[in-house]
């Protein structure tokens, strides 16, 4: 319970966030996206339990992550509190055009689920999976070239993409896809800067851009 204490506050706030702006607790897409993050919160603890190594890690990252990538973690929180909030405003309150049906939350959770699946699949695999981008030179820092790291250089990033892009069509909001859009936008800018640092102080990382030629999606980036 300890180790899922982060989590679960996390969760709180974002619920909070929406029925806040929503301004009813019968904003019944809130306590979907609630569900679906406390499962995620539970199976990343499970997958981590596996490595005390990474789940130290994860929990407080070690020297040398790097600045930039610290200022792109805190905009893109404030993009997610966005979402949320306008995903209140848009469904809960004021039901602006384009209504969304449930059709369109089954969707959005069949995406965010699969996004889930893929980042935990890339969680499992990578024993570096850190929550921030920094060469982890006391823990023996190597290339992961298996699993989801064999189809992507990415998938985790690749994963997190998916279920943003979920979101909007979950909380059955079309105007929250705005922030949604600039959060997946600014994900890729992310995952651009992290392959270069990778590229220029991790050993080995060349060869692996050589062998899997594509970052983010199969035959396209």
């Amino acid at each position: 319970m300890k180790s899922l204490l982060p989590a679960l506050v996390s969760n709180a706030v974002f619920l909070g966030s929406l029925l806040v702006s929503a301004g009813t607790a019968r904003y019944w897409p809130a306590w979907v996206y609630l569900g679906v993050g406390l499962l995620m919160s539970v199976l990343t603890r499970l997958v981590l339990r596996r490595d005390p190594g990474l789940e130290q890690e994860r929990a407080r990252p070690g020297p040398g992550a790097k600045d930039w990538d610290k200022r792109l973690l805190g905009l893109g929180l404030l993009l997610t509190v966005a979402m949320l909030v306008v995903a209140g405003l848009d469904a809960g309150r004021f039901h602006l055009p384009p209504r969304l049906t449930w059709p369109w939350a089954l969707a959005g959770l069949l995406l965010s689920l699969a996004g889930m699946g893929i980042f935990l699949f890339a969680l499992r695999e990578n024993r570096f999976f850190s929550a921030v981008v920094r060469i982890q030179l006391e823990r023996g820092h190597a290339v992961c070239s298996t699993g989801p790291y064999r189809v992507v250089r990415h998938p985790g990033n690749a994963g997190m993409i998916l279920g943003t892009l979920g979101l909007p069509l979950l909380l059955l909001s079309a105007w929250s896809a705005i922030p949604a859009l600039l959060s997946v936008a600014l994900m890729v800018v992310r995952t651009r800067r992290e392959d270069a640092a990778l590229e220029a102080e991790l050993e080995g990382y060349r060869d692996y851009q050589r062998a899997t030629r594509h970052r983010l999606v199969p035959g396209l980036w």
